[in-house]
């Protein structure tokens, strides 16, 4: 796999490229330390380099606070990533798929590719709105889990809503553990 053929590939092709996934195989570690490692990586490091230099405003991040904001984004992101894993698995189950957790592992580590992208946008703080272009990471969710979970073709679109819906609150944990961690007070410099 050419990583940087497969992030084009997820993300303009997503209905020719899941079936090639498909074909791969869905080992965790191969999968983390081949692509997400890698590709989850965007959004923290640009929110540091964008925060501490650029700043949110009259705002900058202090560098240590905002080291350590990265390094726990990225951290719990990694972990998000593995637990939706373990979620698409399960509800595969619930809607008629196909239980495969190599294949959820493949769905969870290469969905997220847009959102992972569009964090480049965290650079300048200003643009990181455009993060909403994330959102497409749904569809290749979508697309991802027809392909490689297999539910009936009636049940694709509610699977995936149960499995955004899940994704909903591990982010809401993970984001509560964030904020738990880091008050408002210590990002101020």
């Amino acid at each position: 796999m050419n990583f940087v053929e497969r992030v084009k590939a997820i993300l303009l092709q997503p209905k020719s490229e899941w079936p090639v996934i498909a074909a791969e195989p869905g080992d965790a570690g191969y999968l983390f330390t081949n692509y997400v490692c890698i590709v989850s990586a965007i959004p923290p490091v640009c929110s540091f380099i964008g925060g501490v230099i650029i700043g949110y405003g009259p705002y900058q991040l202090g560098v240590v606070a905002g080291l350590l904001h990265a390094i726990v984004v990225y951290v719990l992101g990694l972990v998000g990533v593995f637990v939706m894993a373990y979620v698409i698995d399960y509800l595969a189950g619930v809607f008629d798929g196909q239980r495969n957790l190599g294949n959820a592992m493949k769905v969870s580590a290469y969905a997220p590719t847009a959102a992972w992208v569009a964090g480049v946008f965290n650079l300048i703080p200003v643009l990181a709105v455009l993060g909403i272009l994330g959102l497409y990471s749904l569809y290749l969710l979508y697309t991802g889990i027809a392909v490689l979970m297999r539910p009936p073709q009636g049940k694709t679109l509610i699977y995936t809503v149960a499995v955004v819906v899940c994704l909903f609150v591990v982010w809401i944990v993970i984001f509560g553990v964030i904020g738990a961690i880091f008050g408002m007070g210590l990002w101020m410099r």
